[in-house]
């Protein structure tokens, strides 16, 4: 007797997006990307062109390029919508997560007290 297959579903995050986004958000050419992340500018032509997925391996030179995480360029929020961060969000999060418990406290309450 056959086993039955589960079906997985389809990803909905659109990596080439991802990366346009990224670009974009930092207004740069695909060859800066190139540049950047050491990958051929005609290889990043030749995602968009012909609708390709970048390998696992490219995505993390790509990653690194922009200076962020794999963890970061695949976050999505609860309704799957794509998260970034902006350079401020992540140089405040970067400060942070040095904090101690109760320095964070101290600072969420005087960030409170800005906004009375």
């Amino acid at each position: 007797m056959r086993g039955t297959l589960m079906s997985r579903e389809k990803s909905k995050f659109d990596v080439l997006r991802k990366i346009e986004h990224e670009r974009h958000r930092r207004n740069w050419t695909e060859y800066t990307l190139a540049k950047n992340a050491g990958i051929a500018q005609s290889t990043i032509s030749t995602w968009y062109r012909k609708q390709l997925q970048p390998s696992i391996a490219s995505i993390e030179k790509i990653c690194t390029g922009f200076g962020i995480t794999l963890s970061e360029f695949f976050k999505e929020d609860e309704k799957g919508n794509q998260l970034t961060m902006t350079d401020d969000q992540r140089a405040l999060y970067e400060e942070w997560i040095k904090l101690s418990p109760s320095q964070k406290r101290a600072f969420i309450n005087l960030l409170k007290s800005m906004n009375d």
